[in-house]
């Protein structure tokens, strides 16, 4: 999508993405080696229940959600930063990922007319509908035709 057509309070939603234990297991070796995220027999037996994602990994699965559905043809170069984040409730083998973004805000910088900014709220739902991750993101975008 490009800049011009966010429009605050517009939703957009991608996906689902499932989650595999390989990939769980692939990331947090990698990014998060806890044994909550990396140990299958010892997450078993913990808090858990069972193997969860790293909060990172399911943010990770949220912003290609958001590329692809609606960033990766746009003027979008980066972001300052995250507001809130929230993991709601863990990540398991075999969920089912959705992204719903929805647009709080849509404007041109005052101090720079060349750029433009979204707010928006990020919620990922599991396959029961249950949030599992929320955040408040913002979003840069290069409109001086660049």
């Amino acid at each position: 999508m490009k800049f011009a057509e966010f429009k605050e309070g517009m939703l957009i939603k991608a996906g689902p993405v499932t989650v595999t234990e390989d990939e769980i297991l692939t990331f947090a070796r990698q990014y998060d080696p806890q044994w909550f995220h990396t140990d299958v027999q010892r997450a078993a037996q913990g808090r858990w229940g069972g193997l969860i994602a790293s909060g990172w990994h399911t943010c990770a699965l949220a912003m290609r959600m958001a590329v692809e559905a609606a960033l990766h043809d746009s003027e979008s170069f980066g972001s300052p930063g995250l507001g809130e984040l929230r993991w709601r409730v863990p990540v398991r083998p075999g969920d089912a990922l959705c992204l719903h973004a929805r647009v709080h805000a849509v404007r041109r910088s005052t101090s720079r007319a060349d750029m433009g900014i979204i707010s928006w709220y990020w919620t990922v739902l599991n396959q029961h509908d249950e949030a599992v991750l929320e955040l408040d993101a913002t979003s840069l975008f290069d409109l001086s035709g660049n």
